[in-house]
């Protein structure tokens, strides 16, 4: 982040105390970013983060990567020889585009070259099976094969506090690796946490269907729940769907091959496969989101207490219990989202208070001011937040009132002429 884009930034988050800035216009279109030399990350912040739209990226902007040359044969397509000799052994998780289970779809595991022999003769048998259309997501390649060279962080992502976090705990990240036939899809959904998102094909093509934040409310059926597939003609039935013609179209972009799209945060998009298609994919969060990822957690927690509150009054530690439930309902609780911000805030009071100069794509002093200011606001609502209050932070090597007062020292002394 360069001197410029700071203040632009900081005027826009100002005043919201942790809160979620207002969602902006959806556009027409999905933009196109052709020339990597001609697009920086101040234009990104500018045009796509701070008013969270989506874009894609040409393919110019991976040309260089080692999975674009080693994974795809000549003709552009899945190179399986290659992958088979470097991973087959490896076992991955496979999902079952046929069959719902709630509104994802059941996954079992495999090693590469089973999914790889299925996927042939999927092909073979006219992209058919008796076995069903499989999916091969999530797999954390990056985190089992650290040092291959598989791909080159984007600047503009480079900002990425929940892998950061992760790596420093050494125990998981967000990079995942997609691949699968044409006709593989993921159901309709929000990333995790609301998190950002970006997706590369190093081959194949995809179709997305993005709505923006807000716009699936209308897509939720008399129940409440949220449709599995956006595609599906039960949308149109009104008594199924009573405001499903409140909805706007979705944004439609179709993805080639090496091209990146950036999701905006709390995006509810579905995504299919039109060719044999490998992705590579990340979810991020930075201080672009953080508000975004906090009104998620508490929102999560509410459903949860709701669930168990005729257990209310009769349950000893309830309140805790139900911070236990919604880890393992969402991956993360109030606690351990306070630990992820003081990982992110000791890195940035640190930049700081050394007032480091800027140093290119690292962490340089402007963006540690803005992360600083950022997790500032959302840390004092944490702090003030009445179920926080009921957490034993005694144990805390650090408690988190005592992180507040460090980081408003030093957002202020940032800021001060």
């Amino acid at each position: 982040m360069d001197r410029e884009t700071l203040p632009l930034a900081d005027r826009h988050f100002r005043g919201l105390g942790g809160g979620v800035p207002g969602v902006g216009q959806a556009p027409g279109r999905v933009a196109f970013i052709s020339e990597p030399g001609a697009f920086s990350y101040a234009d990104f912040v500018r045009g796509f983060l701070l008013p969270n739209l989506p874009c894609v990226f040409s393919s110019a902007f991976t040309q260089g990567w080692g999975s674009r040359r080693r994974w795809v044969t000549p003709a552009g397509r899945p190179d399986f020889d290659y992958l088979l000799r470097t991973y087959g052994d490896v076992v991955v998780p496979v999902a079952n585009c046929g069959v719902q289970e709630y509104n994802s779809n059941p996954k079992e595991h495999m090693p590469l070259r089973d999914y790889i022999t299925y996927w042939k003769e999927y092909i073979e048998g006219g992209y058919s099976s008796p076995r069903g259309c499989l999916y091969l997501k999530d797999w954390h390649l990056c985190r089992d094969f650290p040092v291959e060279d598989v791909f080159t962080l984007p600047v503009y992502f480079s900002s990425d506090w929940l892998n950061e976090f992760w790596d420093a705990l050494d125990v998981d990240d967000y990079r995942f690796v997609y691949a699968g036939p044409a006709g593989s899809w993921s159901p309709f959904h929000a990333d995790i946490f609301r998190s950002f998102s970006w997706s590369v094909n190093v081959c194949g093509r995809k179709k997305w269907l993005l709505f923006p934040p807000g716009q699936e409310e209308a897509l939720r059926d008399r129940h409440g729940n949220l449709p599995y597939d956006v595609t599906s003609p039960a949308l149109c039935d009104t008594h199924l769907h009573p405001r499903s013609q409140l909805a706007g179209p979705p944004l439609e972009i179709t993805q080639e091959a090496g091209e990146m799209v950036f999701v905006p945060s709390g995006w509810h998009h579905q995504v299919h496969n039109l060719d044999d298609t490998i992705s590579i994919n990340h979810n991020w969060v930075n201080g672009f989101n953080l508000a975004n990822m906090w009104r998620f957690l508490q929102q999560e927690l509410c459903a949860v207490q709701e669930e168990v509150s005729e257990w209310r009054d009769s349950m000893p530690d309830w309140h805790h219990h139900c911070q236990v439930i919604m880890r393992s309902c969402s991956g993360i609780n109030f606690e351990e989202f306070y630990h992820f911000l003081k990982v992110i805030a000791e890195k940035r009071l640190l930049v700081l208070r050394e007032a480091a100069a800027e140093d290119g794509a690292g962490l340089g002093f402007e963006q540690a001011a803005f992360d600083a200011g950022r997790i500032t606001e959302v840390l004092a609502s944490l702090v003030a937040h009445p179920n926080f209050q009921r957490v034993d932070t005694s144990a805390f090597s650090l408690r988190p009132k005592e992180l507040l007062q460090q980081l408003r020292e030093a957002v202020d002394a940032a800021v001060a002429p």
